[in-house]
């Protein structure tokens, strides 16, 4: 009788999550900027893409953040513990005509792309969410980039639904933005 081996199957470890505090700052920056020019910064020229680097994705704001009780954002590791991705979460920002009070917003969702594909995007989203309607924001909002077709395809698979549209600085170039709603 012969023996067969039985197939190996190699189980990925489920990234590790954790709430972002003050002292992160700096590592969320920098995730936040490398994640960005991974996704997007082909799209730019480089004195637009430094400028919105510059403005939006540095220390001093995430630090800012941070300390808002308002906001959240929480941080997935690797099995190293390096950076993986980010959600923040807090009161809408968006432009959205005749915007209730009580509004809440996905205002960031970044995986490295060695991270996508295996659902941690949809886990952040979801803890992300869960914190909104826990804090009893209503509705909620994300704004999406127009050619970001499988954010939007996410977005919608959480209930989420084009309402408007709006242009998003990056330097001196104006992208086209989509905000979704839920609720």
């Amino acid at each position: 009788m012969s023996h067969v081996p039985e197939p190996r199957v190699t189980i990925q470890p489920e990234p590790a999550v954790r709430r972002a505090t003050p002292a992160d700052a700096d590592d969320v920056a920098a995730l936040a900027a490398e994640t960005f020019v991974e996704t997007f910064g082909h799209l730019y020229r480089r004195e637009d893409l430094q400028a919105f680097l510059r403005e939006q994705q540095a220390p001093a704001n995430y630090r800012h953040v941070l300390h808002d009780p308002a906001v959240a954002i929480w941080l997935a590791t690797d099995e190293a513990g390096g950076l993986t991705g980010f959600v923040t979460a807090g009161p809408c920002k968006l432009p959205v005509p005749k915007r209730p009070a009580a509004a809440g917003e996905i205002r960031q969702l970044y995986l490295r792309g060695s991270a996508q594909g295996r659902g941690l995007g949809t886990r952040l989203l979801n803890l992300g969410l869960d914190w909104l309607v826990d804090r009893a924001f209503s509705p909620l909002y994300i704004g999406v980039w127009s050619g970001n077709h499988g954010a939007q395809r996410l977005y919608g698979r959480h209930g989420f639904r084009k309402i408007a549209e709006y242009d998003f600085p990056v330097g001196g170039h104006l992208d086209r933005e989509f905000i979704l709603q839920r609720g």
